[in-house]
């Protein structure tokens, strides 16, 4: 039996063809609304591996003038007959951006062939002023009637880049972009900035006056990260308020049927060369608890257990397999890792955890609580299992070096929450050594 390649039916990678994505249709009509409105930040948040990026990656297309998602999801009659489109910026920070200024520095000189800034910056916005000739150029030659990108030139600065003032520069690279292709070349509505990742910026204060400052009709904001609401993203959040009256898009797990969705187009993409039995879908989506990542991992380690097994079926046998490498840590080994470097080597520790994990939480009417765990109610069970210097096994699950696992919830004591629920998902399903 042929190998087949597990990722034409799944992956754990962002999912940038509407084809794939499944899904999300209150989501996809906010998305509508939010692009089709002349102004407004747009502010994706969640959780970790609930298909944050992957929602982001559709709005892009949307807003590129791509409605097929929407019109697979039934939405036809929402989109506009005159849709606002745009030119798209898509950026994803890391850890390594301090502040606003790290941030405007990076999408300035950002590279990047398909979702950079500097790709949009026009010939006739630019002006060379600082260069290295090469010897096709003669010493004598005046470069300023040389025109950009002439033979001759290897690099160049540009006079809209204001020395030591990265704020006005990007002010700068924006108005060109809007001017010359914006309005001019493309004939577009606007250019959406798209900021994935936003959470991880150390400080960004100022950065909700900055984006609420360059919004206007003609350029429009997205971010997206980890956060329970939009005080978590933004720190000066309050600046940006009336710009997101339509563009607040929290993203929340899953439903099980949206779940057991993935696996159904996995099986269309598949093709007929990989099936599935009744009722592994809703397993598997059980097994994925709303995180279509971990939904995603799960169906990739089916479908490469089918090919070990010689098999084109995937019924409850190979799952089962699977299941069972999940239970010893085969399966996965970055969230293997993930948990190893947690535990340590304190077989007091791993029960603690796992005591965590297994925690049931209260469902409040504050959807952040959901999946918040108590120290106290951990430590009576931990106790009653004989496990002691429970104040000395806490510190690793929250220090950064080791992941972080949790982190403390400040405004409720002994109150923690998963850093990484797709991990705590993980947890519960793995057997303790």
């Amino acid at each position: 039996m042929p190998i087949v390649d597990p990722e034409i039916g799944f992956t754990a990678d962002v999912i940038r063809d509407p084809s794939r994505f499944v899904g999300r249709t209150s989501l996809i009509r906010d998305c509508i609304s939010a692009l089709n409105a002349a102004t407004g930040l747009i502010s994706v948040y969640g959780k970790r591996g609930v298909g944050k990026s992957s929602l982001l990656r559709q709005i892009q297309q949307m807003a590129l003038g791509e409605y097929a998602l929407a019109r697979r999801a039934g939405l036809a009659h929402l989109i506009p007959q005159r849709q606002r489109t745009y030119l798209t910026v898509y950026y994803s920070c890391d850890s390594l951006i301090r502040d606003g200024k790290d941030l405007l520095s990076r999408l300035c000189n950002d590279q990047n062939a398909e979702d950079g800034l500097l790709r949009l910056v026009p010939n006739d916005g630019k002006e060379i002023v600082e260069f290295i000739r090469s010897k096709e150029v003669s010493g004598g030659a005046d470069l300023k009637v040389i025109n950009w990108g002439a033979k001759g030139v290897e690099s160049s600065k540009y006079a809209k880049v204001v020395p030591g003032d990265t704020v006005q520069t990007f002010r700068n690279f924006v108005d060109a972009i809007v001017v010359h292709q914006v309005k001019g070349r493309m004939k577009r509505d606007g250019l959406l900035i798209i900021l994935d990742e936003f959470d991880v910026i150390e400080d960004k204060a100022g950065i909700g006056s900055l984006i609420k400052s360059l919004t206007t009709p003609e350029v429009k904001f997205a971010v997206c990260g980890v956060g329970r609401d939009l005080a978590d993203l933004i720190q000066d959040h309050a600046s940006v308020e009336r710009l997101i009256e339509q563009g607040v898009l929290p993203v929340a797990p899953m439903p099980l049927a949206e779940s057991e969705g993935i696996i159904h187009r996995a099986a269309e993409l598949f093709g007929g060369a990989l099936k599935f039995s009744p009722g592994i879908s809703g397993r598997i989506a059980e097994l994925g608890q709303g995180y279509p990542y971990f939904v995603q991992l799960i169906g990739k380690q089916c479908v490469n257990e089918a090919n070990t097994s010689g098999t084109s079926i995937i019924d409850d046998a190979v799952l089962d397999r699977v299941i069972a490498d999940l239970k010893t840590g085969r399966a996965f080994p970055t969230l293997e890792s993930a948990y190893q470097r947690a535990i340590g080597d304190s077989p007091g520790r791993q029960l603690l955890l796992h005591l965590f994990a297994e925690q049931v939480t209260e469902q409040s009417m504050f959807t952040d609580e959901i999946g918040r765990v108590v120290l106290k109610k951990a430590r009576q069970v931990a106790e009653e299992l004989d496990v002691q210097f429970i104040d000395q096994l806490m510190p690793r699950l929250v220090e950064k070096r080791y992941g972080p696992v949790l982190e403390r919830v400040p405004e409720r004591q002994g109150t923690y929450e998963f850093v990484n629920p797709v991990l705590r998902q993980y947890i519960r399903l793995r057997s303790l050594d």
